[in-house]
């Protein structure tokens, strides 16, 4: 009896272990970029090679599983497009926003920036029509009211510095401290937040994708192949200096392996049996953990200042990101939530990770990920 209370109780501590996973492994690759594009690593070209090794990781995999049905692996006219244009959107474009707006900002940052992505969804999924809005209902409120203190969470981080934590500092310059516009931060903050713009609008166009072609492996296989040729064009054109193509070190070349595989790999697969047994609802809610987890590794090891400013951002992008994962709870409670909006949610959920990220994440509302990678 005392054994099979413990297998029991393994069982039901799994989907939390394998999501603290997840979220570890996306923070110790935000982490290990990070500190490679502080050895001199271009963003660009780490967009490319991890596309690239992404591509060689999943291809083998996606043959063998579907090899007794490789007619199906065939885009279509229609799902090519879709496809091609939600790479384009949701991977190139998402990925290189990520990537430089970390090489500018701070890690901790990133991952903040990635719980923007449910709140940005809302408003985009609302402005078409896909996500339910009514003034008069306490769930649609909580979407307005969080959303609203996720956007505020997010200028607090960009524009208002503050006093050093952990340090002695006057009343006079302990919040007030606003940053130049022409700041590397704010450039990487804009970035970032462009970034999560991007992974939202790629989730919006899941309905159609999804429609039009099922097979999750395949499409995150399609995705990283047509996604590593976009990158390379966009790098032919934005890098005149063909240096930056060299690997200069072990721990580059390491460093694009480890993100190809871990995103496109590992997280992939702990985040989709997730969220098979628990829902996307339940994958979504440890998204916030990357964010401190991230924070306090990165003033340890990479030495970034925290500040007052940037902390009481993060707080208000978790606490809005919860608000509106709330209301959204509400919204399935009253069985109201729309087979588009829960696409959705489905989806962000991998974005920390994500990756940024990758087209491969695939979870309901939530952001990376969120994730990154992306």
């Amino acid at each position: 009896m005392a054994v099979s209370g413990i297998c029991a109780a393994m069982e039901r501590y799994k989907p939390s272990a394998a999501m603290v996973a997840v979220q570890c492994l996306f923070v110790v690759s935000t982490l290990w970029v990070k500190a490679a594009l502080g050895y001199g690593m271009n963003p660009v070209v780490f967009v490319v090679y991890r596309q690239a090794i992404a591509t060689i990781f999943l291809a083998p995999i996606t043959i063998v599983a579907n090899r007794t049905r490789l007619k199906e692996m065939r885009l279509g006219v229609t799902g090519f497009s879709l496809v091609f244009v939600g790479s384009l959107i949701g991977v190139t474009g998402s990925s290189n926003l990520f990537y430089e707006g970390l090489h500018l900002g701070s890690s901790s940052m990133a991952t903040a920036m990635i719980n923007l992505i449910p709140a940005i969804t809302f408003l985009m999924a609302a402005a078409i029509g896909q996500e339910r809005v009514n003034i008069r209902e306490v769930a649609s409120i909580a979407k307005i009211f969080g959303t609203a203190i996720c956007v505020g969470g997010a200028i607090t981080m960009t524009f208002f510095k503050g006093s050093k934590l952990l340090m002695n500092y006057s009343l006079n310059d302990s919040f007030m401290l606003l940053y130049s516009l022409s700041s590397r931060r704010v450039v990487g903050a804009l970035l970032l937040a462009s970034g999560s713009a991007c992974w939202s609008l790629w989730l919006i166009m899941q309905g159609s994708i999804c429609k039009s072609y099922m097979d999750p492996l395949t499409l995150a296989t399609w995705s990283a192949f047509l996604s590593t040729l976009q990158s390379a064009v966009l790098a032919f054109f934005v890098l005149s200096d063909w240096s930056a193509w060299k690997i200069n070190s072990l721990f580059e070349l390491s460093c694009y392996i480890f993100i190809g595989v871990t995103e496109s790999g590992v997280n992939f697969s702990l985040q989709s049996w997730c969220i098979s047994v628990r829902g996307p609802l339940y994958a979504a809610m440890f998204m916030p953990l990357s964010t401190v987890i991230t924070t306090v590794l990165a003033a340890i090891f990479l030495h970034e200042e925290l500040h007052v400013g940037s902390m009481i951002g993060a707080v208000g992008i978790i606490l809005g990101l919860y608000v509106v994962l709330w209301g959204k709870a509400e919204d399935a409670r009253n069985g109201v939530v729309q087979v588009q909006t829960k696409d959705l949610l489905k989806t962000g959920a991998n974005m920390e990770s994500q990756s940024q990220l990758d087209i491969e994440n695939a979870v309901s509302t939530p952001f990376l990920g969120g994730t990154s990678d992306a």
